[in-house]
C-alpha cells in the first residue's frame, strides 16, 4: 500500500456476513439502471465487484454481464455469495476469495468494474492502475456509496452514533478503524486518482430513498460494521441491545425511525 494511505486490518469484517447480508440496504433500482445505461454496457461482457461484500451491486447488475466476478478477500463473504447465486440460479456469478490489490484477471477482460463503499480501504493507487490494465478502451469504473444510519444529523441518528461510541470505547475497539482514516482522501480525492491513473471523470450521480428502520435493524445493521460487529460484542450482544433501546426510544414513533438514505456512484472511463 502506498505511504499516504491509511492501512485497514485485513480482517475487519471476519464473521459480518451474516449480518451484512441481511441488513445492508440494497442499492435503488434507479441506481443501478442509471449505471447500465451510462456505462453502455454491451449485454455480454464482463462484470467485475471489487471488495463485493455479499454481492449488494454483482446480483442487480449480473443480469446485464455474461459473466460476473464478485471478489472479497473475506472467505465468509464468499461462502455468502456462492450461496446466493445457488439459492437464485444465477449461474454467471463467480465467485473469488482475493484481494483486490492481487487478484489475477487478464488485461481487458471486464466491461464494468465497480466498488461499493470500500475504495477507501484499498491501495487506491495499485487498485485503479490495475482496474485500467482490465478494462477495455471505452470500459468504465464506478465507486459507488450509501450513507449509513450512524452518519446523519437527526436526533436518532446522534443517539445511534453516541451509543456506538461509548460501547467501542467500553470495548476497547476504538481502533478497529484508522483514526484520520478518510484524510488522505481529503488531501486527495478519489477523482484524482482515477485521473492519475488516466481514466476520464463521467460524473456523479446521487439517488435519495427513504427508508423507516425498526431497533431490531439498526441492531442488525451495527453488526455488519467493521467497528462494532458481533465478535467485538460478545458476550454483550443482549446488554448493548437494551442500551441502544433506551438510547433511541424517544426519538422514534412505534420503534421506528425514519432516514433519507443516499445513495450515489463516481463514473470514470478509460479513454477508447
Amino acid at each position: 500500500m502506498t505511504g499516504d494511505e491509511s492501512r485497514f486490518a485485513a480482517d475487519l469484517y471476519q464473521g459480518t456476513a451474516g449480518h451484512y447480508n441481511r441488513y445492508r440496504l440494497p442499492y435503488p433500482v434507479a441506481m443501478t439502471g442509471d449505471l447500465i445505461q451510462r456505462a453502455a454496457v454491451s449485454g455480454g461482457g464482463r462484470l467485475l465487484d471489487l471488495a463485493c461484500g455479499t454481492g449488494q451491486l454483482a446480483f442487480p447488475l449480473a443480469p446485464w454481464f455474461s459473466q460476473a466476478w464478485a471478489v472479497d478477500r473475506e472467505p465468509d463473504m464468499v461462502r455468502m455469495v456462492r450461496a446466493k447465486a445457488e439459492a437464485l440460479g444465477a449461474e454467471n456469478i463467480h465467485a473469488v476469495v482475493a484481494d483486490a490489490e492481487t487478484l489475477d484477471a487478464p488485461p481487458g477482460h471486464f466491461e464494468l468494474a465497480v466498488i461499493g463503499n470500500a475504495f477507501h480501504r484499498l491501495d487506491r493507487d495499485r487498485v485503479a492502475a490495475r482496474l485500467r490494465s482490465w478494462l477495455p478502451p471505452g470500459g468504465c469504473v464506478a465507486l459507488c456509496w450509501s450513507s449509513g444510519p450512524h452518519e446523519g444529523g437527526e436526533d436518532w441518528q446522534l443517539a445511534l452514533a453516541a451509543t456506538v461510541g461509548r460501547w467501542q470505547a467500553a470495548l476497547g475497539a476504538a481502533d478497529r478503524v484508522p483514526a484520520n482514516w478518510d484524510e488522505p482522501r481529503r488531501r486527495r480525492p478519489d477523482h484524482q486518482v482515477l485521473t492519475d491513473a488516466g481514466f476520464a471523470m463521467g460524473g456523479h450521480q446521487e439517488f435519495a430513498v427513504g427508508h423507516q428502520w425498526r431497533l431490531p435493524d439498526l441492531a442488525g445493521f451495527i453488526r455488519s460494521t467493521s467497528f462494532l460487529p458481533a465478535s467485538v460484542l460478545g458476550d454483550h450482544e443482549a446488554a448493548f441491545d437494551a442500551d441502544l433501546a433506551a438510547a433511541l426510544r424517544p426519538f422514534g414513533l412505534d420503534d421506528m425511525f425514519t432516514e433519507t438514505v443516499s445513495f450515489a456512484y463516481d463514473l470514470a472511463r478509460k479513454p477508447a
